[in-house]
């Protein structure tokens, strides 16, 4: 199991524990329910243990195959559900797209389709859940003509097991891959050539494969029995003849994403005394002149220039490409004494920056630059293109021996989709973006908030500057955020984001998230309205931040503000608890002591245009 890696900073490797850095981003319900799957989108964790785990397979098949051992060593994954299993399964083995294209699949030992796009006539890969057994699309009449002997064998000894009279009966589907499964490693049947087999019910199944060299759980773990049950499937031995020296010879089984712990012992839970609670709630009537409306979103739209794209990158288009966002480069497995080995992913990406250019240009295309059921825009390409190689040049940072190419076909390439195009829709003007309101719930309001707590580290709020008679905090630096808002003379009234459904949509990490700013506080400018400032209080700004703050200025504050209905929105960060009442008032003055910028806003919530603005037809496209 693995004892140590080049990433993990505490005493458990990341690969040890797999299931704590990938369960968030696996699907929850089965296959049916789970919608459309993508194989190629798995975590890179997820991807990173399985290259890792197959590279040392390909040492021990050759290893196998030169001493004249004739079954293969077998590769098994644990998962957690059906949704789960069949996404590992196509990403090992190869599948079809709905356009009847066959994609093969990323382990070449393991594919069920070669590199022209046709089905292999045996199976090196099983899949074993119940929605792959009820399918009926198992085996093809490809293998049932390959393997009529094994099956003829099969048949018999069914029909001595069943007795007279069922002779005839047909061999179903299910039945031949319950056979195919129950005969992995044994020479001159039907699972003799099966090299992988990614199942869920294998834990409540009785299967006694004595070839299996590596495993892969790709499920939570609750108990360490649990461990021991999976690990368990590599202990059966498959030698028991005595060396010269009276002992039987060592054999291994390399296992990854299973926390099984030697010295594991019993945790005693003592009871906690309860803690008191109080009831946070909107003050009214008495406190309804403070109330603050915002808008609820469901997504963006924006309009683009019709002949030519260009980018506006800022310290936040910055992406620091680590270890920890690839997963481990060297991962260390012993057991408790022995032999030890080194696991290590296959590199199988491209390696120039142009190729990696032109990946990050076609993936940013047909992510974003589509309209519906349209095609994407072909001729967007080349623009597209000197824009990533761009980006790759001026915002992309490569720490700890990782290289620009480890992003492509991961969700870090998503991640730096997302950012260069934010970057698009920034360059395009504050007046080309526009807020999508959630149809069924489009305002919300300070009126709703009412909930108990029992959240310790909380402000009591001053009656004439907040409609919420608490605000409950996530940490000091937030107290002190209220002490600043209610000090401030111009800062009319504010509230702490608590118990509001006050989120922003964004995406982070190639998938579509809800961000939940800290404070909303309304402020009189010198404008004809007042200006609402959303503030987020962060010290140590993860790239995650960096999306949230990136899509607040460039997507959610323009595209409020082209609403006229919510008034005026703006953004701010605060970053050291020391220099906060400092910072707001250097926000203050940047803000409020510009006329011009007072005007523009007026002219634009009264329907006019900015002055000196230059019309260019544009086109309307969604972005989510």
């Amino acid at each position: 199991v693995p004892v140590a890696d080049n990433v993990s900073v505490d005493d458990m490797p990341r690969y040890r524990e797999l299931w704590k850095h990938i369960g968030p981003s696996m699907p929850k319900k089965g296959r049916a329910s789970a919608g459309r799957l993508d194989p190629l989108s798995l975590p890179p964790d997820l991807k990173g243990a399985i290259d890792a785990l197959y590279g040392h397979y390909k040492e021990t098949f050759a290893s196998w195959k030169a001493v004249g051992i004739e079954v293969p060593p077998v590769f098994i994954v644990v998962c957690s559900n059906t949704a789960t299993s069949k996404l590992v399964y196509d990403y090992i083995a190869g599948f079809e797209r709905s356009d009847g294209v066959a994609v093969p699949g990323h382990l070449p030992l393991f594919r069920n389709y070669d590199e022209d796009g046709s089905r292999a006539p045996r199976p090196q890969t099983l899949l074993i859940d119940s929605e792959q057994l009820e399918s009926g699309e198992v085996l093809d009449d490809a293998f049932r003509a390959i393997a009529k002997d094994e099956i003829e064998r099969f048949r018999r000894e069914r029909n001595e097991r069943n007795g007279a009279g069922k002779e005839d009966a047909p061999i179903t589907e299910a039945e031949l891959l319950r056979e195919a499964m129950n005969t992995v490693g044994k020479q001159g049947q039907l699972g003799e050539s099966i090299r992988c087999v990614v199942s869920v019910a294998m834990l409540s199944e009785g299967w006694d494969a004595n070839t299996v060299t590596h495993v892969l759980g790709v499920r939570a773990f609750g108990t360490q029995l649990l461990c021991e049950q999976v690990v368990g499937r590599g202990l059966r031995r498959q030698s028991y003849e005595l060396n010269e020296n009276g002992r039987f010879n060592v054999e291994y089984a390399d296992v990854l994403g299973i926390p099984f712990d030697f010295t594991a012992e019993p945790v005693k839970v003592r009871p906690v005394k309860p803690r008191r609670t109080i009831h946070v709630h909107a003050v009214s009537p008495d406190r309804d002149a403070l109330a603050i409306e915002f808008p609820r979103l469901e997504g963006y739209a924006y309009e683009l220039p019709e002949e030519r794209l260009s980018a506006n990158f800022t310290a936040d288009s910055t992406l620091t490409l680590t270890q920890e966002m690839v997963g481990p480069t060297r991962t260390q497995n012993e057991g408790i004494l022995g032999e030890g080995v080194v696991l290590t992913p296959e590199q199988r990406v491209a390696t120039r920056q142009a190729t990696v250019a032109f990946h990050l240009a076609n993936h940013l295309l047909f992510k974003h630059f589509r309209d519906g059921d349209e095609g994407a825009k072909l001729h967007l390409l080349g623009d597209l293109k000197r824009i990533a190689r761009q980006w790759l040049d001026d915002c992309l940072i490569c720490e700890g021996g990782t290289t620009a190419s480890q992003m492509v076909h991961t969700s870090v390439e998503d991640e730096a989709c997302d950012i260069i195009h934010r970057a698009i829709v920034a360059s395009s003007g504050e007046g080309q973006v526009r807020a999508v309101l959630d149809p069924c719930n489009p305002r919300g309001s300070t009126a709703e908030v009412d909930f108990t707590t029992s959240k310790t580290n909380r402000w009591e709020t001053d009656p004439a500057k907040s409609h919420v008679n608490w605000g409950i905090c996530d940490s000091d630096w937030e107290r002190e955020c209220c002490r600043v808002a209610e000090a401030h003379p111009k800062v009319l009234t504010y509230v702490k984001n608590q118990g509001m459904g006050f989120t922003v949509p964004y995406c982070s990490g190639g998938r579509s998230r809800q961000y939940v700013p800290d404070f909303i506080l309304r402020i009189d400018d010198g404008g004809e309205e007042p200006v609402n400032l959303v503030v987020e209080v962060k010290g140590f700004r993860r790239q995650d931040a960096k999306d949230k703050a990136d899509t607040m200025r460039s997507m959610w504050v323009p595209g409020v503000n082209a609403l006229r209905d919510f008034g005026r929105w703006s953004f701010t960060e605060f970053t050291d608890v020391k220099t906060m009442q400092r910072d707001f008032d250097q926000w203050f003055a940047d803000n409020a002591a510009s006329p011009q910028m007072r005007a523009a806003h007026s002219l634009i919530l009264a329907g006019g245009s900015a002055p000196d603005m230059e019309y260019i037809p544009r086109r309307r496209s969604k972005i989510w």
